[in-house]
């Protein structure tokens, strides 16, 4: 008997990390996803045209309350997009963000949100 309650409670923490894991990247992938669409807005505002949807990936931080982003594309007359982002307090329920692109290599956005990220400009 014991032994098949030792067993049931290992199969239970499996699966329970497994879903944690799921779970971080569904999360990772909706960040990602987010961050590329918010991305393009940016940049048709700009009067930006990009040729595709930029590609997104996040590098390992090896710390919770960080996180960062680094997403690629092109315009739709070849010169590259380069996005970096990265949150702060990313464990908490108000991290703070901030995000650059380029493109060609000159800046053309500072600022800490993205898209439908971002609050209203005010009149």
């Amino acid at each position: 008997m014991r032994a098949l309650r030792a067993g049931l409670l290992a199969a239970l923490l499996v699966c329970t990390l497994s879903a944690c894991d799921l779970m971080q990247r569904i999360s990772d992938g909706a960040y990602r996803n987010a961050v590329a669409d918010g991305t393009v807005a940016e940049l048709e505002k700009r009067g930006v045209r990009l040729a595709g949807r930029p590609s997104c990936e996040m590098p390992a931080t090896g710390d919770e309350s960080l996180v960062r982003v680094r997403c690629t594309g092109r315009t739709t007359t070849g010169v590259p997009v380069v996005v970096s982002g990265e949150a702060t307090q990313a464990d908490t329920d108000h991290p703070r963000e901030q995000y650059v692109i380029t493109v060609g290599g000159k800046p053309v956005l500072d600022q800490n949100c993205l898209g439908l990220g971002c609050p209203p400009a005010s009149s």
